[in-house]
Formats: structure tokens, C-alpha cells, sequence
């Protein structure tokens, strides 16, 4: 019976251990195809992150303004979607693509006005076309350069392929921008209408307690809204502010130049006081003291001091970071990834902090 009993005892044994070496076997394969499935999705969604980014912070913002606009109009939640994406298309899409086509066709111009005016009279006649005051210091330069006008029409005629090169480059980019720019209104209206149903998916197939995925999104939404809307509000401002000083100041084409400081603003290192101080600049130099004096006053003293009071108030309450710390996210966030850093940088560094205090609060020893 003794011996019966050791039998049976270890067949069991050894029956399991095939069974161990399969499951193990299985989660290896299993953690492979799901590597390699996720850098599958990655390079479908590569060409497109800056519009989903863009989207999924936007719908984050104006999530509860669509629950309320769908309350009021009895549940028609697609209905609110498309009246707030027409609302974003109307404020923040068409002056931005106006913006960069602006931008586009004027960099082009430039680039057809300088190779027509250097091939038919030189730099002199280049520098004919300037303003008075600047003029003179062209001149000035040129008669102290090694080779004058001869050698910078050299260097001129050597770079005419790059120069053709940056034009269509300039193209390829604006055309670029304005489908990442549709690209994002679809997906924000996607968002708007599904995006309830999508964070219940993430917390559902995440292999994490669903309070800890929804804290993280939670802390995303805050973050993104936090930086985006006050970063917007706070450039809307600005930008109008800057208008009526260019309107005192009698500065060309003055809606244009609000759109440059527009966007401007969203660059910390930058802002849209130089916008302001640019002009205050080109007017000095143009010979328009007393207007570029009045500019430059209003772009320290008015539109600097509104970006210290409009951003702070915005962000009251909805970040617990400090200034210093989201300045420098934006900052690596810029360098790293470029435009889209300005969202990317603060939600990296709202990531780290969030998955430290999950672990200090879930998975370390009270103190």
C-alpha cells in the first residue's frame, strides 16, 4: 500500500512538469507576439501621433463641455461633438492653416524675390529696394566685406539648387502640416463621441487595477489641459493685445503679424513679447522712432505682464508641478519632439511622477 501510495504520488509530479514548461513557454510566446504586435500598431500610428497627441488633449479638455452641450440637447452626443468641432475648426484650425499657408507662400515669394533680383542687377540692386536707414548699414557692410557685393553674388549663384531645394521642402512641410492638421479634427470628433468608451477599454485590457489606469489618465487630462487651454488662452490674449499695439503702432499688415505672435507665444524660450520687440525693431530701423519707442514699451510692459497673469490663473489648481520644473519639460519637450513637444514634454514628465506615487502609494512599505 506504501509503495502504491509513492506511486501514485509521483506520477502527478511528473505529469505537472511538462505542463509547467508549456505554460511557461506559452507566456514567453505570448510576451513576443504581443512585442511585436504593439511595434506593429506603433508604425501604423507613427505617421499620425502629432494629430492623435493634439486630439486626445483637446477631447480631454473639452469633454465636459460636450456632456453638457449633449444633456441640453436630449443625449445627442454626435450632434455636440460636431457643433464643438466646428467650434475648434472655426477658432483654432482655420487661422492656423491660414497661418501656415501664409507662412508658406510668403517664404516662397521671398526666395523667388531674391534669385530674380540678384540675377538681374546683383546685391546692389538689392539693396537699392531697402529702406533709407537700412540701406546705409547694408551698404556699410558690404564695403567692409572681404570680395563686396562680387563675392556674395558667388556664394549666391553656388547655393541657387539649395535654394530651389528649401522651396519645395517649405511646400512639402506646409502641405504635411495642414493633413496632420485634418487628420487631428477627425480625431477629435472621434474622441468627442468615443472617448468615454475608449478609457474604459485601456483600463480594462491594461494589466493594471483599473483605480491606478484611470489615475493616470486622470493626471494626463489634467496636465494636458492645464498646459494646452491656459497656453492657448494665454496666446489668444496675448495675440489680441499685441493687435491693438500694432494698430496704434501703424504696423503693416497687422492681422498677420498677430497670428505670427499668436503662435509665437506658444514657444517658452520665445514668447510673444519678441514678436513685439521684433517689430519695435524693424520700425526703429525704418525710421519710425517715436512708433517703434510706443511698441516696444507695449510689448514689455502690457503684453509681457499678460502672460504673467492670465497663465497662472488657468493653471490654478489643475497642476501640482512646479512653474520651474513644467518650464524646463516644455523646453526638452520642444527639442526633443519639436512642436508637439509643447503637450509631449509636460505629459512625459505627468507620466513618471503619476507611476511613483502609484508605486510609493501600492507596492512599497508604509514608512
Amino acid at each position: 500500500m506504501n509503495a502504491l501510495s509513492g506511486a501514485v504520488a509521483v506520477e502527478p509530479v511528473g505529469a505537472a512538469a511538462p505542463g509547467r514548461d508549456r505554460a511557461r513557454s506559452g507566456r514567453v510566446v505570448l510576451i513576443v507576439l504581443s512585442l511585436i504586435g504593439l511595434v506593429l500598431v506603433a508604425s501604423l500610428v507613427y505617421p499620425f501621433a502629432n494629430a492623435l497627441l493634439f486630439a486626445a488633449v483637446l477631447a480631454g479638455a473639452f469633454h465636459p463641455a460636450v456632456d453638457r452641450l449633449s444633456a441640453r440637447l436630449g443625449g445627442r452626443r454626435q450632434v455636440a461633438a460636431g457643433l464643438l468641432t466646428f467650434a475648434v475648426v472655426l477658432l483654432l484650425v482655420l487661422p492656423a492653416v491660414l497661418l501656415t499657408i501664409t507662412l508658406g507662400k510668403q517664404v516662397v515669394e521671398g526666395v523667388a524675390y531674391l534669385r530674380h533680383t540678384i540675377d538681374a542687377g546683383g546685391v546692389s540692386a538689392l539693396v537699392r529696394d531697402l529702406p533709407d536707414p537700412l540701406r546705409t548699414l547694408a551698404e556699410r557692410l558690404l564695403d567692409r566685406m572681404p570680395g563686396g557685393p562680387e563675392r556674395i553674388e558667388e556664394i549666391a549663384g553656388a547655393h541657387t539648387g539649395q535654394a530651389a531645394a528649401a522651396v519645395t521642402g517649405m511646400l512639402l512641410a506646409t502641405s504635411g502640416i495642414v493633413f496632420q492638421i485634418a487628420m487631428m479634427v477627425v480625431a477629435f470628433f472621434f474622441l468627442l463621441v468615443d472617448g468615454r468608451r475608449l478609457v474604459e477599454w485601456v483600463a480594462d485590457v491594461a494589466p493594471l487595477p483599473n483605480g491606478q489606469v484611470v489615475e493616470i489618465l486622470t493626471d494626463f487630462r489634467n496636465v494636458s489641459v492645464g498646459v494646452l487651454v491656459s497656453s492657448l488662452a494665454t496666446a489668444g490674449v496675448q495675440a489680441a493685445v499685441a493687435l491693438v499695439g500694432y494698430l496704434i503702432a501703424d504696423v503693416g499688415q497687422p492681422l498677420f503679424f498677430a497670428l505670427v505672435t499668436f503662435i509665437i507665444a506658444f514657444i517658452p524660450a520665445l514668447g510673444a513679447t519678441s514678436v513685439v520687440l521684433a517689430l519695435a525693431g524693424l520700425l526703429f530701423c525704418t525710421g519710425h522712432g517715436h512708433a517703434a519707442l510706443f511698441l516696444g514699451l507695449w510689448g514689455v510692459l502690457v503684453v509681457g505682464f499678460t502672460d504673467n497673469l492670465v497663465k497662472p490663473l488657468l493653471m490654478r489648481g489643475r497642476m501640482e508641478i512646479h512653474a520651474a520644473v513644467i518650464f524646463f519639460a516644455l523646453l526638452g519637450g520642444l527639442a526633443t519632439f519639436g512642436p508637439i513637444g509643447l503637450v509631449a514634454g509636460p505629459l512625459i514628465l505627468s507620466f513618471f511622477l503619476a507611476v511613483v506615487r502609484i508605486g510609493r502609494a501600492h507596492y512599497l512599505p508604509p514608512p
